[in-house]
């Protein structure tokens, strides 16, 4: 609540004071005026001519119905909506209960909240300043976040031009004004904002806030996703200023390493390296069998400082968001793809890591260095491994004795010990999507799994361990990667699936990785392989970012920091600070107000990364849609990966596609849901589907615009399971009448069928929602 203004002696004000009381507090009506300068009588009628002399002069103004305001003022705290962005990224918010004339105020952001930045359409809490420059808000709380705002696309026709919701769970359609839709045409992509007043007859009206692109656009899926999800894209002239304003690194405070063969190893498309690594035998007779293993990273703190623009935007942006035709930085490109990008024959800053390892793979020691090196050459993962497979090219044919069986000899070491750790061995069957040259989709294929990925993996572990024990021991307060375990709830779940199978598990033994791969190795031959492989990782907990430590679970590592990808990761450019700091590196390294802000960046960082899987995950789901469209009606194998009580989602084998097979469209048997059985289970007959099995089906729908699949059934359900319970009402014709077919009425006048889902309902002990390799 406003503070109201000290009371002044009674009397009728003069036309400057009025206004200045005005302006301190915010608005007021025409009694509080009046009760504050104690008018009565004459004296009031005396005000309310003053009022209507200031308001022709264009002093005074309306805020709401009674309300009065000092012209072009706002309240100290007021309610606003997001309304424009300018050609800087910046955006501008104007008060909900003013009228379009009534000034816009700058929002400046606040460095110190968490979660995902305000945008277009939103509705904001804000406190107002006023400054030489105008008005400036700044945000207190976010209000119906996303309500608002409907992402959507035009739908013309000869009388009305509305706007479809992408999102397949919305159905807020909206009616456009004719003044806005002139422009507009069938098929536009548009983000829309929904118009104040009552909705509860007919469809919502709505204001077009921005215009995204074409349905039709092979694009469409990334643009979709970015804009549902709030991605930021792009960056400010500022930032981009900054970001070229830099100067090539130097040996100045740091230690020389260009002799050292650094390699990159990256996917065959990659824009920007920042990681490059070399190993060695270690010569200590000491440590017989050992080997030193480096690991170096670009030193993105070098070039974005604290508190400047670079740092600003990119821990709004937190991390770099990856679609199948295109990326979304966290920094510049003249940073990510250019000074901190490791590239072959270039002097590049760095803070490595120089590790240690007995012949047993366990790490004895570590040193941090900041240094300058050059790579020495850039290989793909498949190039690396062909030339360990036995067909070196020009480029690795010259490396192999020097870089690349060292590298593979040391890793061959480190594996023991990260077999003696035993962390979760769970397989995921990532599908990659090949784009075409006229941005079409070219493929969708399974991603290979190599043993060129696993060394660079467990390399880049080794590195972040290093990084949070080093922190640690310094004392210095850090950003932890933390997975925590399994709840027992989730066991329970577990327990309750392995039971339909007959893989027992004891409800109060402890979920350990021992465990849980002593079960992937049990069915990794198995039918159920798959399904297993998913439940155990449905079982798992997100893995987030925490200044206070619980382990990593999933490594089963008491320590994990994330240090090896600051060009894409906000989260390990605060790592790599905390190392200058802790080790006196330089004068750029964490300050005490990062220090502070910990967990609130903690929080962010978590939110941002969320929030880049699920635009991510969407696009994908779009993508595969766009390409399964021209084979509607064509038949498919996949698997029964949800078990709902209105239908089964089923994953395609070939694309790993997902999509729902409607319960009503399973055949005149009604089935209900055993969610302890995992199946869905005819009342006549017994028969049932379950989760994981292989099944046969027939596309039905693809929706692009918002990723739908629905499917067909092919395949009948298995029989009955012999030690269940009888059908509830016998099988037809076999000493019952059966209940009624779908449709029919039964006995009491009703018709059978349980509650239609709710919107957005979720499988209830299936695997919808599970998602290919959970970032570690």
């Amino acid at each position: 609540m406003t503070k109201s203004p000290k009371r002044p002696p009674a009397g009728l004000p003069d036309k400057d004071t009025l206004v200045a009381f005005l302006r301190e507090a915010g608005s007021a009506e025409k009694t509080d005026i009046a009760r504050h300068f104690g008018l009565k009588g004459g004296d009031r009628r005396a005000l309310r001519e003053m009022i209507r002399e200031l308001e022709a002069e264009g002093r005074l103004g309306k805020r709401g119905r009674k309300g009065l305001t000092e012209a072009g003022a706002l309240p100290p705290v007021g309610v606003a909506d997001v309304v424009e962005r300018d050609v800087d990224g910046e955006y501008y918010v104007r008060l909900v209960e003013a009228g379009d004339d009534a000034p816009r105020a700058l929002l400046m952001p606040d460095r110190g909240r968490s979660g995902p930045a305000p945008g277009l359409g939103d509705r904001l809490l804000v406190k107002f300043f006023r400054t030489d420059d105008g008005w400036e808000a700044r945000l207190i709380k976010k209000l119906d976040v996303g309500t608002n705002r409907v992402l959507g696309v035009i739908r013309k026709s000869a009388r009305e031009t509305r706007v479809e919701p992408v999102d397949r769970r919305s159905k807020d359609v909206l009616l456009v004004p004719q003044a806005q839709s002139g422009t507009l045409r069938d098929g536009d992509l548009v983000l829309a904002a929904v118009e104040k007043g009552d909705h509860r007859y007919g469809p919502k009206r709505g204001k077009i806030l921005e215009y995204i692109g074409k349905e039709d656009d092979p694009r469409a899926a990334s643009l979709i996703a970015i804009h549902a999800h709030g991605v930021p894209t792009g960056f400010s002239e500022a930032v981009e200023r900054e970001a070229e304003d830099q100067e090539l690194p130097t040996l100045k405070g740091r230690e020389d390493l260009r002799e050292v063969p650094f390699i990159t190893i990256d996917p065959a498309d990659a824009r920007d390296h920042d990681d490059a690594v070399y190993a060695a035998r270690d010569e200590d007779p000491k440590n017989p069998g050992g080997w030193i293993v480096w690991v170096a990273i670009a030193d993105v703190a070098a070039y974005v400082r604290p508190g400047s623009q670079l740092d600003r935007e990119a821990r709004d942006k937190g991390n770099s968001t990856y679609f199948p035709d295109r990326v979304e930085p966290m920094l510049p490109e003249v940073l990510s793809n250019g000074l901190c990008s490791l590239k072959e024959g270039e002097n590049r800053a760095c803070l490595a890591v120089r590790m240690v390892f007995d012949k047993e793979g366990r790490k004895t020691g570590h040193r941090f260095v900041r240094g300058l090196m050059r790579s020495h050459a850039k290989l793909s993962y498949e190039q690396a491994q062909a030339a360990i497979d036995g067909e070196p090219d020009d480029a690795t044919g010259p490396i192999m004795e020097a870089i690349l069986y060292p590298l593979w000899n040391a890793y061959h070491t480190m594996l023991k010990g990260r077999l003696k750790r035993s962390p979760l061995q769970i397989e995921s069957a990532e599908r990659r999507i090949r784009m075409a040259p006229d941005g079409g989709i070219a493929s969708i294929e399974k991603r290979t799994s190599l043993e060129a990925h696993r060394l660079i993996e467990e390399m880049m572990i080794q590195a972040n361990v290093c990084a949070a024990e080093t922190l640690e021991q310094k004392k210095t307060p850090l950003i932890y990667r933390i997975h925590d375990a399994p709840s027992q709830e989730k066991i329970f779940n577990l327990a309750d699936f392995l039971s339909t199978i007959g893989k027992p598990w004891n409800k109060g033994e402890p979920g350990t990785t021992k465990r849980f791969n002593k079960l992937l190795d049990e069915t990794r031959d198995t039918e159920h392989a798959d399904v297993v492989n998913e439940v155990v990782l449905r079982t798992q907990m997100q893995a987030i970012y925490s200044p206070e430590n619980v382990g990593h679970f999933g490594l089963n590592l008491d320590r994990y920091a994330h240090f090896t990808s600051p060009i894409r990761r906000y989260s390990d450019l605060i790592v790599h600070r905390g190392l200058i700091r802790a080790l006196g590196l330089g004068k750029d390294g964490l300050t005490d107000r990062e220090i502070a802000e910990l967990p609130a960046i903690a929080e962010q960082v978590t939110t941002t990364e969320r929030r880049s899987m699920a635009a991510e995950r969407d696009a994908m789901d779009r993508y595969i849609a766009a390409y399964l469209e021209e084979h509607v009606g064509a038949t498919f194998k996949g698997r029964i990966t949800g078990v709902t009580r209105f239908g089964l989602f089923i994953r395609l084998e070939d694309t790993g596609a997902d999509g729902l097979v409607p319960v009503s469209t399973l055949g005149s048997e009604y089935f209900t849901h055993d969610d302890r059985a995992h199946a869905l289970v005819g009342e006549r007959t017994g028969k049932r589907f379950t989760l994981g099995r292989m099944v046969e089906v027939k596309l039905r729908e693809a929706t692009p615009v918002t990723g739908g699949l629905v499917f067909e059934m092919l395949s009948e359900p298995e029989p009955r399971d012999p030690n269940a319970p009888a059908p509830r009402y016998g099988i037809r014709g076999r000493g019952g009448d059966g209940p009624p077919m779908r449709g029919q009425k039964n006995k009491n006048g009703n018709r059978p069928g349980g509650p239609k889902p709710r919107n957005g309902a979720k499988p209830s002990g299936g695997l919808k929602g599970v998602r290919k390799g959970k970032r570690k």
